[in-house]
């Protein structure tokens, strides 16, 4: 399974996976599933990736072939990130249509999903989710935020702590947090954990983490989260069984 997690605030964008494909008890892959297609300079386009590893592997295969044989259309050609958007979301498609009946045969998941995040020069950061079916929504400052994967776990904290005016250095603090929430209560999603911060309008990635297991800051979070959460659930008052809203 996967965790990929899209923030978007007025100062700019936050991204982060974590690395975990399959895990049992005594088989666990990982592979890399936030990407970076950033000309320097001009624009800064980032995609995380979830479900089918085949059909997302060919799809990323596809975009980053598209710009080593310099198709005329491609994610260093387009002009908007809508039109990245649905130039993703055709390749996601086609690659799909493809395989899907094959896999369907053997009774595996074809599906799969994609965060497109980023900012062209002349434009506005934007941040786009991208369904199976190859259609999109795109982030808005009442829906800072997007999840692909296993979201449930991490979506909490996301929902009391998130606004589109949060500091971005905070929401790369609360994606960090959304996702050890996550792993703790889910084995299929793990590290490395993969973030990266980008400040609007300045055109490159100036902070980019990779957390192994064992990561000391990593570890350090997830002991203040549990500290700060068993103290806040000490402080809430207790029942009144006799109150007189009782029935």
């Amino acid at each position: 399974m996967t965790y990929c997690l899209g923030i978007i605030t007025t100062s700019g964008l936050v991204i982060a996976a974590d690395s975990r494909t399959n895990a049992g008890v005594d088989y666990i892959s990982t592979y890399e599933k936030l990407f970076d297609f950033s000309m320097v300079g001009d624009r800064v386009i980032s995609i995380c990736t979830s479900g089918n590893l085949s059909i997302t592997q060919a799809v990323i295969t596809s975009l980053k072939k598209d710009i080593k044989t310099q198709q005329e259309t491609s994610l260093h050609s387009l002009t908007s990130m809508y039109d990245m958007a649905r130039y993703i979301g055709n390749k996601l498609r086609a690659i799909q249509g493809e395989d899907k009946e094959w896999l369907k045969k053997d009774g595996v998941d074809w599906q799969a999903s994609l965060l497109l995040g980023g900012q062209i020069r002349g434009e506005n950061p934007e941040l786009y989710l991208i369904y199976s079916q190859g259609n999109f929504i795109h982030a808005t400052p009442s829906t800072p935020f997007f999840q692909i994967g296993e979201t449930k776990y991490g979506k909490p904290i996301l929902d009391r702590i998130l606004t589109y005016n949060t500091p971005i250095k905070e929401a790369a603090k609360c994606a960090l947090l959304s996702i050890d929430s996550t792993m703790k209560s889910n084995i299929s999603v793990g590290p490395p954990i993969h973030l990266i911060l980008y400040e609007a309008n300045s055109f490159v990635i100036k902070h980019h983490l990779k957390l192994d297991r064992g990561n000391a800051y990593l570890t350090e979070i997830r002991q203040c989260w549990e500290v700060a959460i068993k103290k806040a659930f000490e402080e809430i008052p207790a029942i009144n069984w006799f109150s007189e809203t009782e029935v």
